[in-house]
């Protein structure tokens, strides 16, 4: 019983040794497949038009501000705490409105990465097998240090991608 024991420790160590790891990079993947490019412009442009409105309501903050700087030497206290209010309030609004934009832009991005990550999972999978890999792990997650027969597909799933999913 212990001789059958230790042969198959010895059988599964053998199989252990030739193993072949390969990683792929998958936010690289993301960033270089023709349809991951094209959502990340999209999401740019969306994020272009929630700067402007941020950017065009925080300069009124900032004209709300010189002007109270300005007027508040002849206003009486209770016109001064009542315009720094309204100044908190317009502030607090707007973080509000940018949270609301991130967390808009975030779901987005989610939505429309979805079935892309989706297609480069069965593409590393097809990829993997052909490449007779035993395990294929994503290198920023699961990062191997060393293996002795590591392979890198990402550059082999980049192609795979782009041609069975053109834009």
């Amino acid at each position: 019983m212990k001789s059958l024991i230790a042969l198959m420790t010895f059988v599964f160590s053998l199989n252990a040794f030739s193993m072949m790891i390969g990683k792929v990079d998958i936010q690289r993947v993301l960033l270089s497949v023709s349809q991951g490019k094209k959502v990340r412009d999209q999401l740019k442009g969306e994020f272009e038009k929630k700067k402007k409105v941020l950017d065009k309501e925080q300069e009124k903050i900032k004209k709300m501000q010189q002007d109270f700087q300005k007027q508040s030497l002849v206003m009486s206290d209770k016109a001064k705490m009542d315009k720094e209010r309204e100044l908190q309030e317009a502030i607090m609004k707007l973080q509000q409105k940018s949270l609301g934009f991130q967390k808009e832009i975030q779901e987005m991005e989610n939505k429309m990465k979805a079935p892309i990550i989706e297609r480069v999972r069965k593409v590393v999978e097809n990829v993997s097998k052909n490449e007779k890999l035993d395990v294929t792990f994503e290198a920023s997650t699961a990062p191997v240090v060393y293996a002795k027969n590591e392979k890198d597909i990402t550059e082999m799933v980049i192609k795979s991608y782009d041609k069975k999913f053109p834009k």
